[in-house]
């Protein structure tokens, strides 16, 4: 089979499967011959070696499995990350709760910081390629996020700055900081998500709770208690109305809500 007719077969069979099943054809094609897009336009006579290997990575692909566990790595930010199941899909949304804290990192010169649920490390590792001076402790209650955090830390060069510790929430954090960070679960038990989410990525990592806010706030309690200045947290889009409600009980300096690029409300900067 050619790369053409490869191609061809490719798009039929993810046609149910993913939204462009043509561009998605020519990534894993090009992931396949572990060579650049282009290429495929210019040699697309070209017979395809290890035809069998290829068709089991649309196969994959057409089960719904999502591109990112298939290949075994994220495009996030300015960086590619290495991911795998049992680890979040870093968000294009994450980005924008990255640029937020950046900000306030910048201007009140912050160089402690925690991370709640480190994942596959795209907060803690992008935030101390932006500032060398941040130290930070990135915390997850999970083996395999632990283990492909530190994957992605040592390839940028970055156990001086962050150090991993597996711990639910801060609870094995003792030191004082200036900030903590999380992209927590934030999903209701009963909201519907489509298959290539619910049939692969960790549930631990997708639902806070029966509402799906109440890890959200069990965040907010615990950060409030250790007397950390500065929390910021991504949120999902309906949960503006009870955060505000439940900081104004508590008690807070201020809170900041941010939207995405879709306009949704997506998270929050509290200074307490």
């Amino acid at each position: 089979m050619t790369i053409k007719e490869a191609l061809s077969w490719a798009r039929q069979e993810l046609f149910d499967a993913c939204e462009r099943p043509a561009f998605e054809a020519e990534l894993l094609l090009a992931y396949h011959l572990k060579k650049e897009r282009t290429y495929l336009l210019l040699h697309e006579m070209q017979s395809v070696p290890e035809l069998d290997v290829f068709q089991k990575l649309i196969q994959r692909r057409a089960l719904h499995e999502p591109y990112e566990y298939i290949v075994g790595s994220a495009s996030f930010y300015d960086i590619h990350l290495e991911v795998e199941e049992g680890v979040l899909i870093p968000r294009p949304e994450t980005e924008i709760l990255i640029d937020f804290v950046a900000k306030i990192i910048e201007k009140e010169n912050i160089t402690k910081m925690a991370e709640i649920g480190v994942g596959s490390g795209a907060i803690s590792v992008v935030l101390a390629r932006k500032f060398p001076k941040l130290h930070s402790i990135a915390t997850d209650i999970c083996d395999i996020p632990i283990k492909v955090a530190r994957k992605n830390i040592d390839t940028f060069n970055l156990n001086k700055q962050i150090e991993l510790r597996k711990s639910n929430l801060l609870d094995e954090v003792h030191e004082a900081l200036e900030m903590v960070v999380s992209n927590p679960p934030y999903i209701a038990e009963d909201f519907l998500l489509e298959s290539n989410v619910i049939d692969y990525e960790p549930k631990e990592a997708l639902f806070g709770g029966k509402v799906g806010d109440e890890l959200l706030k069990q965040i907010i309690l615990d950060v409030k208690y250790k007397g950390v200045k500065y929390l910021a947290c991504e949120m999902g889009y309906d949960q503006k109305k009870p955060i505000q409600e439940f900081v104004n009980e508590i008690g807070v300096k201020y809170i900041k809500f941010y939207k995405d690029l879709s306009g949704f409300d997506r998270g929050f900067m509290i200074q307490f």
